[in-house]
C-alpha cells in the first residue's frame, strides 16, 4: 500500500465509527496489504485520535492464544491502543449502541508503576514495572463486517479494540501466581467459559514483556499508570443488550460489566453471531 491507501482505509475505518456500520475486510480492496501496512493504518487513526482531543490510558496485546495464531497464520500477537473513552466504570450501564459487533474476554490488567521501555525487556523488568494488578473485561469490537478478520484487518482495526471494564481489587504481583489463576466467566448469571492467566502466552508478564520491546522499536514506551491488556484468558463472548457478565478471578477477584438495552429500537447493532472466536 502507498501512503494514499493508507490514508484511505484509515478514512474507511473512521467512517466505520461514526456510522456504525462495518466494512469489507481490507484484502478484498488491498490485496497485497502487509503487516507493516496494517500497522501503519492504525498509527494514522491514532493520530487523528489524539488530533481529536483523546488521550491515550494504556495498550491491549491480542492474538495471544496459539488456536488463534494458527487461524490467521501468525506467530506473535498484535497490539493497539486504549483510550480515555475506552474505559467504562464497573456496574454502570455500557451503551450497547456504541459497538458494532461487541464481545467479551476476561483479561488480568496490568498497571504500571514505572515507564517500560524496550526493545531488550526481560521478563523480570516487566514485572518490576507492574504496580498492581485487575480484573478486567475487554470489549473487543470489528469494523470488519461479520468478524471476517485476517491479521491485517484486525492490526489496521486497532486490534479489534472497543472497550473496557476494570475491577477494584489490587493484587500485587506478589500475592498470587497469575499463571495459575483460574478465572470463571459467567453471562447472566451462567458459567460460559472458563481459563487461566497461563492461556495468555504461558503467562500475561511474557505478554508485557513482548509488547514493551515490539513497542519499543517503534519509540514507543508504556507509561507509568497506564493500563496494559495482555490477552484474553477464555475464547471471546457474544454480547446482547441488557446482559450483565462477570469474571471471577483466583487470588484477584471478580469484574462485572452490564451492557444497556439499545436507546431506541434500531439505535445499535446489539448481538452478534453465536460463533466464538479466541481474538485475545
Amino acid at each position: 500500500m502507498d501512503d494514499a491507501e493508507r490514508t484511505k482505509a484509515a478514512d474507511v475505518l473512521a467512517t466505520a465509527y461514526r456510522t456504525r456500520v462495518a466494512v469489507a475486510p481490507l484484502v478484498e480492496t488491498y490485496p497485497e496489504v502487509t503487516v507493516e501496512d496494517a500497522y501503519g493504518v492504525q498509527q494514522l487513526q491514532v493520530r487523528q485520535w489524539l488530533a481529536g482531543g483523546a488521550a491515550l490510558k494504556g495498550h491491549k496485546v491480542g492474538l495471544t492464544s496459539a488456536a488463534m495464531q494458527r487461524q490467521l497464520g501468525v506467530a506473535q500477537p498484535d497490539y493497539g491502543v486504549l483510550r480515555d473513552d475506552m474505559f467504562h466504570a464497573e456496574y454502570a450501564p455500557i451503551p450497547v449502541e456504541r459497538f458494532l459487533q461487541p464481545r467479551v474476554e476476561p483479561e488480568i490488567a496490568f498497571v504500571l508503576r514505572r515507564d517500560l521501555a524496550g526493545p531488550g525487556v526481560t521478563v523480570a523488568e516487566a514485572a518490576a514495572a507492574v504496580d498492581f494488578v485487575l480484573p478486567a473485561l475487554e470489549i473487543i469490537d470489528s469494523r470488519i463486517r461479520d468478524w471476517k478478520i485476517g491479521i491485517c484487518d484486525t492490526i489496521a482495526d486497532n486490534a479489534s479494540s472497543g472497550g473496557v471494564v476494570l475491577g477494584a481489587t489490587p493484587t500485587s504481583l506478589t500475592a498470587v501466581d497469575i499463571r495459575l489463576s483460574g478465572c470463571n466467566l459467567y453471562g447472566d448469571g451462567e458459567l460460559v467459559a472458563t481459563g487461566a492467566g497461563g492461556a495468555v502466552l504461558g503467562s500475561p508478564l511474557l505478554s508485557l514483556a513482548w509488547l514493551a520491546n515490539t513497542v519499543g522499536r517503534h519509540g514507543v514506551v508504556l507509561r507509568a499508570g497506564h493500563v496494559v491488556l495482555p490477552g484474553s484468558v477464555t475464547a471471546a463472548q457474544p454480547v446482547r443488550p441488557g446482559s450483565t457478565w462477570t469474571a471471577q478471578f483466583g487470588g484477584i477477584g471478580s469484574v462485572t460489566a452490564r451492557f444497556g438495552a439499545p436507546a431506541s429500537a434500531g439505535a445499535g447493532p446489539g448481538g452478534t453471531d453465536e460463533s466464538e472466536e479466541r481474538h485475545g
